[in-house]
């Protein structure tokens, strides 16, 4: 293979390198959704694994596929259930988000909303925040019922 050649071939390599690079880190972004407070301030975010993290990236729990809920050095704290019902580590239900978006403590009283467009409300209906469109779930764990992720 000429010179020329294999120049043009490290070249376009080079290249394909770069844009895949470019691609994947675009993926993982967009993937992460931000968490902000009440001054529309970024406070963190989740990723589409369930990672939560601070606003300094730190990883500060994880909220796993079936629903378990982990702090930051993975142990258990609590879970979600189908219907919306969390659980804290020792199994008892501290709360429930239905279908509305409507998030109950474990006496059924309303202590707050996830709205449709992401916005986050305590229960005097004042915003506290939004959530960038990730799992109403989670939002709820993370506002509402465990303090082990307050940014």
């Amino acid at each position: 293979m000429a010179y020329q050649e294999r120049t043009t071939v490290r070249s376009a390599q080079r290249m394909f390198a770069v844009m895949a690079a470019a691609m994947l880190l675009f993926t993982l972004t967009a993937a992460a959704q931000d968490l902000r407070g009440k001054t529309n301030v970024s406070i963190g975010r989740i990723d589409s694994d369930g990672v939560i993290r601070s606003r300094s990236n730190d990883r500060i729990g994880r909220i796993d596929s079936d629903g378990i809920i982990r702090d930051r050095s993975n142990a258990p704290v609590g879970r979600i259930e189908s219907g919306g019902v969390i659980r804290d580590r020792s199994n008892r239900q501290i709360g429930k988000i239905d279908s509305g978006g409507v998030v109950r403590d474990r006496s059924n009283r309303q202590i707050g909303k996830i709205e449709s467009n992401g916005a986050v409300r305590d229960r005097s209906n004042a915003q506290i925040g939004s959530t960038g469109g990730i799992k109403r779930e989670w939002a709820a764990v993370v506002f509402f019922f465990f303090s082990e992720f307050k940014f």
